[in-house]
């Protein structure tokens, strides 16, 4: 049996760290972000870890 390909669009937009947490940006940060308030704004800025439900479904995915 051949290697597993990686999943190009999963990888880009998810990161595994070193302890096993997945993290992902964001959403909502492309345009129109001049009408939200400085609150919201800054919350966007930082990355988001994601639930333990989609650790699996991301990880399987993620072939190293």
């Amino acid at each position: 049996m051949g290697k597993l390909k990686t999943k190009k669009s999963i990888s880009k937009r998810f990161k595994v760290t070193k302890t096993g947490k997945v993290i992902k940006k964001t959403a909502g940060q492309g345009h129109f972000n001049s009408r939200e308030t400085g609150n919201t704004r800054r919350n966007k800025r930082s990355d988001v870890t994601m639930s333990k439900t989609m650790h699996h479904f991301v990880k399987d995915n993620i072939v190293k």
